[in-house]
Formats: structure tokens, C-alpha cells, sequence
């Protein structure tokens, strides 16, 4: 079975953290590497997930470790557990994802928040401030989001700074909001 597209990019975005933790499960060896890692993770504010990664570390592999993470966390943890099971069902940690796939489901989210919607308006906040810290395009676009919710459609002004990737996705994710019709 197919996985959703957003949960597809979820996990391409995240493929090294979750081939990582899904082989250090089979390799003990890895263990100082990974527990170094997930101390990086918890520094850049994943607490919960690390800690629901650690219960799969010490060998929990039920549904109830990614209970209460929010839905990226989950699709991640959701990855490690199938990626345990079956080490066929891990991304490939050397593709990397593409950024304007993400374009259509962005706009969908910019649209939400823009319409009053408060949930995505909260969503968009707490994605915006995970770009932030990613730095580079993904850094400025964070930092534009809320242009966009606030109506901001001059790609030429989003995509300051940005390299032609970056742009390209600013023009794509203006285009999807064009179709919305807001303004």
C-alpha cells in the first residue's frame, strides 16, 4: 500500500535520521553515534520525539511510543518501527527530498491559516520555526510564511537571498496559492 504523499515527504525529509535509528536497532555497535544524535535532536527541540525513540531503542515497538506526538513526529517514529520490521520498507538516506513537492500542500496550509483557520495557523508557526533553524532557502521561506499568510504574493521580494531552488519554490507555492484566489 501506497503511503500518502505528505507522509512520503515527511520521511524523505527525515531518511538519514530514521535509516540511522532503524539500523541501530540491529547494530548495537552504532549506539554512541546514535545516542549522540538524538542528544542533537532533543537540542533542537524534539523532546518528545526522542524520547519516543528511545522506548524503541530499549525495545518498545508497540503503537503506544508515538502516542501524543504531533503528526510529523509520529510519521517518523511510524518509519523506525516499519523500518525494524522490514529494513526494505527504509528510505534511501542519499536521495534528497524535493522541496517543491511540498509546494501544493504548503498553499493548502497558508490558505487555512489565512481563512482563520487556527489549527493551521498554530501548524504553519511551528513549521515556520523548524525552517528557521534548518537555515538557507528553508530558513528564508520560514521566515516568509507569514508574508504569505498576511496576502504577500511578490516572488521577487519572498525569494530574496534565495538560491534558483529557492525561488523555484517560491514561484511554485505562489502559483498554488493563485489558485485559491486569495490575496
Amino acid at each position: 500500500m501506497a503511503l500518502p504523499e505528505r507522509t512520503q515527504q515527511v520521511i524523505q525529509t527525515y531518511a538519514q535520521f530514521i535509516h540511522a535509528i532503524a539500523t541501530a536497532c540491529h547494530k548495537p555497535e552504532l549506539m554512541p553515534q546514535t545516542q549522540q544524535m538524538l542528544t542533537q535532536a532533543e537540542l533542537q527541540g524534539w523532546g518528545a520525539m526522542v524520547m519516543a525513540v528511545r522506548q524503541v531503542l530499549a525495545g518498545k515497538r508497540d503503537s503506544s511510543v508515538y502516542a501524543g506526538l504531533d503528526d510529523d513526529d509520529r510519521i517518523i517514529v511510524e518509519a523506525i518501527l516499519r523500518g525494524i520490521q522490514d529494513p526494505a520498507t527504509l528510505p534511501d538516506p542519499n536521495q534528497q527530498p524535493d522541496p517543491s513537492a511540498a509546494a501544493p500542500g504548503l498553499a493548502g496550509m497558508i490558505h487555512a491559516a489565512a481563512t482563520g483557520d487556527v489549527p493551521a495557523l498554530s501548524a504553519l508557526a511551528d513549521m515556520a520555526e523548524q525552517m528557521v533553524k534548518v537555515g538557507g532557502d528553508m530558513g528564508r521561506l520560514g521566515g516568509s510564511l507569514r508574508r504569505l499568510v498576511n496576502g504577500e504574493r511578490d516572488v521577487d521580494l519572498l525569494a530574496r537571498g534565495m538560491s534558483a531552488n529557492g525561488r523555484d519554490l517560491i514561484a511554485k507555492l505562489v502559483d498554488e496559492l493563485a489558485r485559491y484566489n486569495v490575496h
